[in-house]
């Protein structure tokens, strides 16, 4: 008997430590999966059997989905970018879904700086930690300066006047500011990708994996800031009620066994609940009920 027909299998999941690891793990969560990690440790365990998660830096995670060490991972879209990695993107995975904003990789300078477009950037020096995808933006203004690696403080260097020019990860631009720094232009923008191999989608069962867990987790991105909400309500009161409502989809509305009312039940942005649900008082629901939602499959 081949023992290996035996073996069973597993997904090499690559999670991604440092600024999105929390993030990660609390939508995993509501996904249905828990995670665990020990600080002496890069694999977490997780309540799947079928699972088989490591720890790495976004940084370097396309490089090890790209020659097959993990079979799929989330990470950054900006750091595929500089990796120039021939990964394959399943989905974009928003974990804030209640910003409006995109997170960025910005060309900033001193506020007393004389550059004010890249052009002045000949002959400079820009600090920053994505060096090929800073490199690229130059190439394509035909600007030539020295971009050097920067393993933190980055905003100190500028300041300091180490370099004239920096390329940093900012969403409102709030700490560039703080720092006395202006923005002079926006290098690429990114969002959080599961990104996979060919070799892995062509396997059945490994894309039925991956896609089972990215619907979930998808399913508990949408859910964040939603909120169920279900109120008992007077046929003679319904339309006020529906006219108030917004919601995923039409309300459900169903017959309560009492004659002449009926129970409704929405899904709604939970920052307008406190807004409407005086208002659907008013206009005759009772038993007003918001409740929390872990995931929505579209």
């Amino acid at each position: 008997m081949d023992m290996s027909e035996t073996k069973p299998k597993k997904l090499r999941l690559g999670l991604p430590k440092g600024s999105l690891q929390e993030a990660t793990i609390a939508v995993f969560k509501r996904a249905g999966f828990n995670v665990y990690v020990s600080e002496r440790s890069y694999f977490p365990s997780i309540n799947d059997a079928e699972i088989e998660p490591v720890l790495l830096r976004a940084q370097e995670m396309s490089r090890y989905v790209e020659d097959g060490a993990l079979d799929c991972g989330i990470t950054g879209a900006d750091w595929i970018l500089e990796n120039n990695s021939k990964v394959v993107v399943l989905a974009d995975l928003q974990y804030a879904k209640q910003s409006s904003n995109k997170v960025r990789w910005v060309l900033a300078v001193p506020e007393k700086s004389k550059i004010t477009s890249v052009k002045d950037l000949n002959g400079k020096r820009i600090a920053t930690e994505v060096v090929n995808v800073t490199k690229s933006y130059l190439r394509k203004h035909n600007v030539k300066a020295d971009v050097e690696f920067s393993w933190g403080a980055t905003e100190a260097k500028v300041a300091d006047g180490l370099v004239d020019a920096i390329v940093e990860l900012t969403e409102t631009g709030s700490s560039l500011r703080a720092n006395k720094l202006r923005i002079i232009d926006t290098i690429c923008e990114s969002v959080t990708q599961f990104i996979t191999t060919k070799k892995a989608v062509c396997d059945p069962w490994k894309r039925k994996k991956m896609g089972d867990l990215v619907m979930l987790v998808q399913g508990a991105i949408a859910a964040n800031n939603l909120v169920g909400l279900k109120m008992n309500v007077e046929e003679k009161n319904l339309k006020r009620i529906l006219a108030i409502l917004t919601s995923l989809k039409n309300p459900t509305v169903s017959h309560l066994s009492r004659k002449g009312w009926l129970a409704v039940e929405t899904v709604i942005e939970e920052n307008i609940v406190r807004k409407i649900v005086p208002e659907l008082k008013d206009a005759g629901a009772q038993g007003i009920i918001e409740y929390g939602l872990n995931k929505v499959i579209y």
